[in-house]
C-alpha cells in the first residue's frame, strides 16, 4: 500500500479550535464547521445508510433546521468500508449536500472513492490533505451562492 501524505485528524490540526460542535459516537466523530462537516470514520467500520441518517439528523439539529447549505468531507485517517449505493437513500430522502470532499491517505483509499462518485449527486472529489480538501469545499460553497444571485 502506497502511502501519499501522513493522515491528521481534526483535534491534531489547525482546525482544532475553528468547529462548532464534536459529536462522537460510536462509530466515527464529526466536526461540525459553518460551512462544512468532517468525518472520521472508525477503523474496521462498514458505514451504512443506518449510521448516515444519525449523522444527518445531528447536523440538523445543531443548525435547528434540514435547510442548510454545507459540504462533507470524508478524513479517512483509518482504513473503513462504504455502502456506496448508500448515497441514493440520502438523495431520495431529499438530503442536499452542496459537495464531499475525500482525504485518503493511501492508495487503497483513493481508489474506493471512484466507485463512491458513481452514486452521488454532489460533486465529489479526492484528496490527499484536509486543506485541500477545505479550500475546495469552501471554494464551492463560494461558487453556489454566487449562482444564486
Amino acid at each position: 500500500m502506497v502511502q501519499t501524505s501522513s493522515p491528521i485528524k481534526v483535534e491534531e490540526s489547525k482546525y482544532k479550535d475553528l468547529y462548532e460542535k464534536k459529536v462522537v459516537f460510536d462509530f466515527g466523530t464529526f466536526y461540525i464547521f459553518k460551512e462544512y462537516v468532517i468525518g472520521e470514520i472508525s477503523h474496521g467500520e462498514h458505514f451504512t445508510w443506518d449510521l448516515a441518517e444519525k449523522v444527518i439528523q445531528r447536523v440538523y439539529k445543531h443548525f435547528g433546521t434540514q435547510d442548510i447549505q454545507v459540504s462533507y468531507i470524508s478524513n479517512r485517517i483509518y482504513s473503513y468500508s462504504v455502502q456506496p449505493q448508500d448515497w441514493v437513500h440520502f438523495f431520495k430522502n431529499r438530503h442536499k449536500v452542496n459537495s464531499v470532499a475525500v482525504v485518503a491517505y493511501n492508495s487503497s483509499g483513493m481508489l474506493s472513492v471512484v466507485l463512491e462518485k458513481l452514486f452521488s449527486l454532489s460533486p465529489m472529489k479526492k484528496f490527499k490533505s484536509l486543506d485541500d480538501a477545505i479550500a475546495w469545499s469552501l471554494k464551492n460553497q463560494v461558487e453556489k451562492i454566487s449562482q444564486k444571485d
